[in-house]
C-alpha cells in the first residue's frame, strides 16, 4: 500500500474523467467517508450526480449499488428478506441491494416515509435486522443519497431523524463555462459519459487507503480556541431568532470530525478556521429548521448561517 493521501488525490482526478468541473463535492463526499458519514447530493437533473458516485465507487475499488427510491418501493426491497427453501425445508436470508461499500440512493424524498426508515439502522449501526437476527454491512460502508430541489409534487420531505443520520449535504451546481464545455466535447466525439471503462477511469485505490486514510484523520490536531469556535457557532444556532431549531451537539461533533477530514485532503496537519467556516453550511444546513415566519419571508438556512459566522468572532 502506498501513500493514502497521494491514493485519494488520484482518486479525484479519476473521477474528473467522467465527472467535469465538481471536485470540491467529490472532495466532500470522501472527506464524509474518511468519518464514516453520509451525503446528501442535491441538485437539478443532469449535473452527473449519479455518474459521480459510480465513478467515485471505480475509482475506490468498492462494491457499488444504485438504489432508485420510487413511490411503491418496500423496505425489504432495500435490506432483504427471508426466503423459504423448499429442498431444505427452512427459511434463509436473502440480502437487499443495501450490502455493498457504497449505496446511492437516488432520489431519496420519492419513496415513503416507512421505505427511508429501513435506511436508518444500516446507516447508523452498519447493519440489518431481520426477523430478529442482524446482518452486519460490510466495510467500508457509505450511503451518498440524491435527490432534487425543485421537484415537489410525490414526493415525501426527509425527517429530522434521518437527516441527522447525513454528515454532509452538499449542493451540486451547474460545472464553471470552461468545464462544461469539456462535457459538450465529450458528447461531440461520441464518447458514452456513463461508459467509466472506455473515459479511463481506473481503480486506483481500495478499502486499504480510505482506512489508513481515515487512521491519519484522527491525528489531525485542532487548537482548543477552534472547539471554543466550534461551540460558540452551535450555541449562536440555538439561540437564532430564525430558527426554531439548532444544531445538536452531535452536529457540532461532525463538523469537527469533518473538518479533520478535509484538512488531512488538504495535506495539512492541523486545522484552520476557514476549514471550519468551509463546511458549516454542509454540515449543519439540513440539521438546523427555519422557524415558518422566517422562512414565508424567503429566508434559507444558508443565510441565516451565514449570518451566524459573520457575528462570531473568529480566534487567531
Amino acid at each position: 500500500m502506498g501513500d493514502p493521501k497521494a491514493a485519494l488525490a488520484a482518486v479525484r482526478g479519476e473521477v474528473a474523467k467522467a465527472v467535469r468541473g465538481q471536485d470540491p463535492v467529490v472532495a466532500g463526499v470522501l472527506a464524509a467517508m474518511l468519518v464514516r458519514g453520509h451525503v446528501i447530493l442535491e441538485g437539478v437533473p443532469g449535473v452527473a450526480k449519479t455518474l459521480m458516485v459510480k465513478s467515485l465507487g471505480r475509482a475506490l475499488s468498492l462494491e457499488f449499488h444504485r438504489i432508485q427510491f420510487t413511490p411503491d418501493l418496500m423496505p425489504s426491497d432495500v435490506t432483504g428478506n427471508m426466503v423459504y427453501e423448499a429442498k431444505n425445508a427452512s427459511f434463509r436470508f436473502r440480502a437487499g441491494p443495501i450490502f455493498a461499500n457504497l449505496i446511492l440512493a437516488d432520489e431519496i424524498n420519492r419513496t415513503p416515509p416507512k421505505t427511508q426508515a429501513s435506511l436508518l439502522e444500516a446507516m447508523e449501526e452498519r447493519q440489518v435486522s431481520v426477523e430478529g437476527e442482524s446482518h452486519p454491512l460490510p466495510s467500508p460502508f457509505a450511503v451518498v443519497a440524491t435527490q432534487n430541489p425543485v421537484e415537489f409534487e410525490g414526493t415525501y420531505p426527509l425527517p429530522e431523524a434521518q437527516l441527522d443520520r447525513f454528515l454532509l449535504k452538499l449542493h451540486v451546481t451547474y460545472p464553471a463555462p470552461d468545464e462544461e464545455k469539456q462535457v459538450l466535447r465529450m458528447h461531440n466525439e461520441g464518447r458514452d459519459p456513463h461508459d467509466l471503462i472506455r473515459l479511463g477511469v481506473q481503480p486506483v485505490a481500495g478499502a486499504a487507503e480510505l482506512e489508513a486514510a481515515a487512521a491519519g484523520v484522527v491525528g489531525i490536531t485542532v487548537a482548543a480556541e477552534l472547539i471554543d469556535y466550534i461551540w460558540m457557532l452551535a450555541d449562536q444556532t440555538r439561540r437564532s431568532p430564525s430558527l426554531a431549531l439548532g444544531v445538536s451537539p452531535r452536529g457540532a461533533a461532525m463538523l469537527l470530525n469533518v473538518a479533520k477530514a478535509w484538512a488531512y485532503l488538504a495535506d495539512r496537519a492541523f486545522v484552520t478556521p476557514d476549514d471550519v467556516k468551509s463546511l458549516l453550511k454542509p454540515a449543519w444546513r439540513h440539521r438546523v429548521m427555519l422557524r415558518p415566519e422566517v422562512e414565508i419571508e424567503g429566508a434559507t438556512a444558508d443565510a441565516v448561517l451565514d449570518g451566524i459566522v459573520q457575528r462570531v468572532p473568529v480566534p487567531r
